[in-house]
Formats: structure tokens, sequence, C-alpha cells
């Protein structure tokens, strides 16, 4: 009897407890997580364990540079180059004691380095004319380990552009793209050997297109992008996310002689027509005024009485040239060419070179205030040396 008892009065006991706690549990539900009231609250996004939940695909541009890279060949050059010797060399009593032939220049060769893109399976590559210029030898190393010697067909300085030919079989060819389709914003990897590490691939996006004025070419439409571009990755491949080329890389800006996110690549449009007149002629036919111009600034157009900015001002003047055949003079202002209005000074220039020479074309000008129109008879445009 006793322990009846003893089990009913813990089992009443447990009972109020039990209610006590549902009590306090639903009228203070800070203490269900054992935290107080003021604590903070985190919350946090854990992945899922389950493997096969939807998941956003991973970016990668390796089948991009799968297709392209095997097409980007490092050039290899050599030249011999003249140097002065020390003064004490040329002196009689020095050479009395220490030798030496009194000469006042010794030769020494001088290697450099740059890339280069297969363009078709005869072995034609695109590279900058500055890579090869001068060179006695060019090399060129391709990305399965072959290397052959390469002949230059041709270049052409106004564009920094050259055309070299290897001979060897089953050579891997990259794809043409459009760059002309180009917006700024677009994905462009840079491929090509920076620094001679071997081949790399950088990437970035169109950060310009028809940069002119730069200073470094005569004839500029470049590319520009923050793709990292180096010494090495000159005459290399600039090419879209799908891995066709858009550009051939050429130049820098950069203070410290490294990558500055500013680099300029060769319009593939641009760069394909002079490798097909390079194969074809064994150089760039362009038509020829034989003038100077510059483009119109708001002081000039205030000065020569210019009713707008467009047109372009000739400053100089070949004597016997096709301008100066035409009665065209200093002064002038070019305000159309045929039934084109010229807008700049690359504007101009593109519109002469594309001319076939031996053609007539129709110069409008400003001369005092007046509408004058010439006619002008093209001249081939005289090659650039290297």
């Amino acid at each position: 009897m006793r322990i009846y008892k003893h089990l009913v009065f813990l089992l009443q006991f447990v009972t109020i407890g039990l209610a006590a706690a549902f009590v306090i549990l639903y009228l203070y539900p800070p203490f269900q997580s054992g935290t107080s009231p003021d604590s903070p609250v985190v919350e946090i996004k854990e992945a899922p364990l389950d493997s096969s939940s939807p998941r956003a695909p991973i970016i990668s541009y390796a089948d991009a540079v799968d297709r392209a890279a095997p097409a980007v060949v490092n050039v290899f050059t050599k030249k011999t180059v003249k140097e002065e010797v020390h003064p004490l060399l040329k002196d009689p009593l020095f050479r009395r004691f220490f030798g030496g032939d009194g000469e006042s220049t010794r030769p020494r060769q001088e290697t450099s380095l740059g890339s280069g893109v297969i363009i078709s399976p005869e072995g034609y590559i695109l590279t900058n004319n500055h890579v090869i210029s001068m060179a006695d030898e060019i090399e060129v190393g391709l990305p399965d380990g072959r290397t052959a010697k390469a002949s230059l067909i041709g270049t052409d300085p106004e564009t920094d552009l050259a055309v070299l030919k290897i001979d060897l079989p089953d050579l891997k060819v990259i794809t043409l793209g459009h760059s002309r389709q180009l917006r700024v914003g677009d994905v462009v990897l840079a491929i090509g050997n920076p620094f001679g590490v071997g081949q790399a691939v950088t990437s970035g996006i169109v950060s310009a297109t028809g940069r002119d004025m730069l200073g470094i070419n005569t004839f500029e439409n470049f590319i520009q992008t923050d793709a990292a571009i180096n010494p090495g990755n000159s005459g290399g491949a600039l090419i879209n996310a799908q891995g066709d080329l858009i550009g051939i890389n050429s130049a820098i800006f950069s203070q410290s002689g490294g990558s500055q996110g500013i680099g300029f690549a060769i319009p593939i449009k641009l760069a394909r027509n002079v490798m097909q007149q390079i194969i074809e002629h064994g150089h760039v036919i362009r038509g020829w005024l034989g003038v100077a111009i510059q483009d119109v600034t708001e002081e000039l157009a205030r000065s020569f009485s210019l009713p707008s900015q467009n047109g372009v001002i000739i400053t100089n003047i070949v004597v016997d040239g096709p301008a100066d055949q035409a009665g065209l003079t200093r002064g002038d202002a070019i305000i159309r060419i045929n039934d084109q209005t010229v807008t700049s000074v690359r504007h101009a220039l593109t519109l002469i070179s594309q001319t076939r020479p031996g053609s007539t074309i129709t110069v409008t000008i400003l001369r005092q205030g007046k509408e004058l129109q010439k006619q002008v008879t093209v001249m081939e445009r005289p090659v650039s040396e290297s």
C-alpha cells in the first residue's frame, strides 16, 4: 500500500512539472533555443546534401582554347647587328698589349620572340611586322613540339602585319571570325608566348573598337581589350568565346613594360585583306593622293571659315603627286570624296587607300569659303620600308 502511494505521488509530481514546462515554453519562446530575447539571430544557407539537385553550370572557355591554341605558334628570330666597340679597343697602345683589330664596330647576334597564327593548311602564318623586322633567320615552333624554318612572304609596316610560310604536314588551322560583329563587353581570349615562358592564355573583354590616332601604325582600327597582352604576345591570336580568330595582338599601352589592362589587336577583317594582297602581289596595293592631312578642330574650323568640323585639312602636298596635279593645295579642306562625307583622317585614308590605283575620284574641297570639285587620278601608294 505504501509503494502504491509513492508511485501516485511521483506521477502527480511529474505531471505538474510537465504542465509547468509547457506553459513556460508557450509564453516565452526564446527559452526553446536556449538564447535570451536579446541574442542576435544569424541566418545561413547551406548547400543541399543531395548532389543530384540542379546547380548553375560552371563557365569555361576550355573548348574555345582547344579549338584555337594548336594554330598559335611561337616565332623566334635572329639578326646580326653592329655595335660600337669600347674606345680603348681603338687605341694602338692598348691593342699592342691586349690585341684587337682596331675596328670601330663588331657584329653581335640578337634574338627575339613573338607569336603567330596559322591561317591555312598551306602553312601561311600571320604575325606582326615588328616581330620579324630585319631578321636574318626566322624559326617557328608549333605547340606539338615541331619546329621549322619560315620564309618571309611579305610585310606591311603601315598596319604592322607580316606573312610567313612554313612547309610542314598536318598543320592545325584557326577559324577566322567576324571582327565587325564585335561589341564592347564581348569576352575575348589572348593566346601567345608572353616573356618566352611558353604558350599561355589570358581572358578579358572588348574595351573598345575602332581605336585610332594612337601613333602606332599609319592605318589604325584597333580592337582594345583588357586581356593581358605582354611582350612575346605580339602576333598572337585574339579569339572570341567560340574559339574564332577576331584579331592579331599587336601592342600594349604600358609604363612598366608589362600589361596594364590596355592592349590593342588588329581586326581580322583588316588583317585578312592585307594577308591576301601580300600573298597575291607581294605587298599591299593602296590608293594614294600624295597629301598630308589632319582633322578639323574647332579652332581650325574658325580659322578656315568652315561650316562644321567635318572634313580634313591638307597640311602638306607632294610635288607632282596626284593631288598636286589636280590643283589641290595646302589649306584646302577635303569635305567629300566621291559622294561620301569625310568625317576624319582615318575615314579619308580608308576611302583613298581602298581606291584602285589608276581610277579617278571626285574630291570636293572648301577653299576660302568656296566649294570646289577636283578630279583626281589616284596613284599607287609607295611601299613603306620595314
